[in-house]
């Protein structure tokens, strides 16, 4: 085993894998600090670009961007005490509470110094687990890995939002938008509906682009103003070392409970995050500082937040199931790369397996080194508007999602898709479960489809599938039984309630639409699939007949429940708008037009810029656009109308 530890540090310190770790860790940083936006939309955003590196590169690349987004997102959680994940709520409660008493650098310097020992566990324990569970894996069918691959897929649908329904009925919509264009089974085409664009199926690069960045890239829009606006300083990092020394011990405690956290598939750093938080509560004699300013719910959060994103990758190489979102587009690029986690991946590219080891510790320890050295600067610049930042956001991803096929349909994909985000957003479906179903669809059709061929369907009786299987049925027997125990009683927000935050707006209407598009979308793929041949129309029946149910139920019930909105909520959809009517003139006029116009409504409208810096400001945007495009080695979109780029 030496000889591929060292032999795969000795390929990380090439320079061009360096530059790409470094480069990733960059971006990653950067996402990290916007509220909202997170570890998904940095990998997102990165993922059309590394293909243009080799495997190691392009994999070091993502792990860079995946190591360090809890890191960073401290310096946004304690300077504006918007959490700059939902994992740092914790964080923004207490670092922020202590920010306002002129202690930031004492709340930073803790949170970073634990981000890095929770990085640097999850990486140890990474390691441990390859060796380990190695034999284990190789033990394991093709039965075996599909019920993995399903009970992680079940758990992404339950552990991520309020409700099990929207839950499922989300993670159905990605395995039917994973299952459309070539069956792996048969020779059939699925759900083209005679559009050559669809006969390669969707991109993961759109589809988590426009699931999750431009739904947010919307939201933050409309919010408008600046980021902060008091400007906060930070000097005198002595008080965080000598903190995060006293309370070293619940670090490490609280990274032991974020690996745990990470090897469940799905359960992610949120929960991982909550469940260290009481523990730092439950183990500290005074809890009156808790919700002002405790110096110990930032280590404890901060500890574990890490070791879960770190841990997630468990889980991810060995059984393909991905512990999260971010998880899920490296398990994506993974596939991609021709490499396929499980035993093929611990037998045959062991050398990868410890590159991503040493990517993880590296970017944890330089990931904190760079947040204590730039973190005095940006707190001066927390007065930012976000349409500022969002200008070139938004057109970076236009450019990732155009390399995908380079015609118009991967401009059309991104904005339809970033539509159907936004609605599932406020409608509260969860947007993780769409992910890791689309993800998954491939594997679990290959699983399903060999199980049957080999097994027929005995292998549903194998002791290997029950076991797994009874992940899902043992929480949910007891989960059964806690609600007829506890019928009729209330319950609480716990996370409400200790944020001190307002009961979000219902928004019934959007509710009701989607459910009846999904409804429409399920029924009609239904139709459509009975043509196919019976091997194609096996893993579109595991999605699409639970996902007709589902998505009637909840049409139902926003029927129900449906009352007119009184408010006038008109920003978002607004933004929206804009960006659809952008997306038709670019395939009308061409790129450069359209995206002058978009870029002076950014800048004057929604950032309020002044003309000349903002004229300087939207030139250099626009410029470095034009040259992503050169370096990608491709063409601007050309206007159908006018010929022109």
């Amino acid at each position: 085993m030496l000889e591929h530890v060292f032999s795969a540090l000795d390929t990380l310190t090439d320079p061009v894998r360096l530059l790409a770790l470094f480069g990733g860790m960059l971006v990653g940083m950067v996402f990290g600090m916007l509220p909202g936006l997170g570890g998904v939309a940095a990998v997102s955003i990165l993922l059309p670009f590394i293909y243009y590196l080799d495997d190691f590169s392009g994999l070091a690349m993502l792990l860079g961007a995946v190591s360090v987004v809890y890191t960073s997102d401290t310096i946004t959680s304690v300077l504006l005490g918007a959490p700059g994940s939902p994992a740092s709520a914790p964080t923004a409660i207490e670092g922020n509470a202590l920010a306002k008493q002129g202690e930031a650098a004492r709340a930073l310097g803790v949170g970073f110094l634990s981000s890095m020992v929770g990085g640097l566990m999850g990486a140890v324990i990474l390691l441990v687990a390859i060796p380990v569970a190695g034999p284990i894996v190789l033990m394991l069918g093709t039965p075996e890995l599909f019920m993995f691959a399903f009970v992680g897929l079940f758990f992404a649908s339950s552990m991520i939002g309020k409700d099990l329904a929207k839950g499922i009925a989300a993670a159905c919509l990605g395995l039917f938008l994973g299952v459309v264009g070539p069956a792996s089974a048969a020779a059939d085409f699925r759900f083209t509906f005679g559009q050559v664009y669809l006969l390669d199926g969707f991109s993961l690069t759109i589809v988590a682009l426009g699931l999750f960045g431009v739904a947010e890239a919307i939201s933050m829009l409309a919010a408008g103003g600046g980021i902060s606006h008091t400007p906060i300083t930070v000097s005198n990092w002595g008080a965080g070392f000598s903190d995060f020394w006293k309370n070293r011990w619940l670090v490490l405690r609280a990274s032991i409970i974020g690996v745990f956290g990470g090897f469940v598939p799905a359960v992610g750093a949120s929960a991982s995050t909550w469940v260290a938080y009481g523990h730092a509560i439950r183990s500290t004699k005074d809890k009156s500082k808790f919700g002002k300013g405790e110096i110990r719910g930032i280590a404890a959060s901060e500890g574990a937040n890490n070791a879960t994103v770190i841990a997630d990758l468990v889980p991810t190489l060995l059984f393909s199931v991905p512990g999260g979102p971010a998880a899920a587009i490296f398990l994506g690029a993974l596939f991609s790369f021709g490499y396929y986690p499980g035993p093929r991946m611990i037998s045959q590219n062991p050398d990868l397996m410890f590159l991503i080891v040493w990517s993880v510790a590296l970017s944890s320890v330089v990931g904190a080194a760079i947040c204590f050295a730039i973190t005095p600067t940006l707190a001066k610049l927390t007065r930012i508007p976000f349409g500022i930042i969002a200008a070139p956001l938004i057109l970076i991803m236009v450019v990732g999602a155009y390399q995908a096929t380079s015609t118009m349909g991967d401009i059309f994909m991104l904005f339809g898709l970033g539509a159907l985000g936004w609605m599932m957003k406020h409608a509260e479906w969860p947007r993780a479960p769409a992910l890791v179903g689309f993800v998954l669809a491939s594997p679990m059709e290959q699983y399903f489809w060999l199980s049957n061929q080999i097994h027929g369907w005995s292998w549903l009786l194998r002791p290997g599938v029950l076991i797994i299987a009874s992940f899902i049925a043992i929480p949910a027997i007891l989960n059964i039984y806690r609600w007829l125990r506890n019928r009729g009683k209330a319950k609480a927000d716990t996370a409400a309630e200790v944020l001190n935050l307002p009961v979000a707006e219902d928004h019934k209407t959007i509710s009701l639409i989607l459910s009846g598009l999904v409804s429409i979308a399920f029924a009609y793929a239904i139709w459509e699939m009975t043509g196919f041949n019976a091997s194609s129309r096996l893993m579109p029946s595991l999605a699409l007949y639970p996902g007709l149910l589902l998505s009637l139920w909840l049409l139902y019930r926003a029927i129900r429940d449906y009352a007119p909105s009184t408010g006038s909520q008109f920003k978002e959809p607004l933004i929206l708008i804009v960006l659809v009517v952008y997306a038709v003139a670019l395939w009308a006029i061409g790129f450069t037009i359209p995206t002058i116009g978009l870029l002076l409504w950014m800048l004057f409208a929604r950032a309020s810029m002044r003309l000349v810096p903002g004229l300087i400001y939207g030139a250099v945007v626009f410029g470095i656009v034009w040259l992503l495009f050169n370096v990608l080695r491709g063409d601007a979109p050309v206007g159908v109308l006018t010929g022109l780029s």
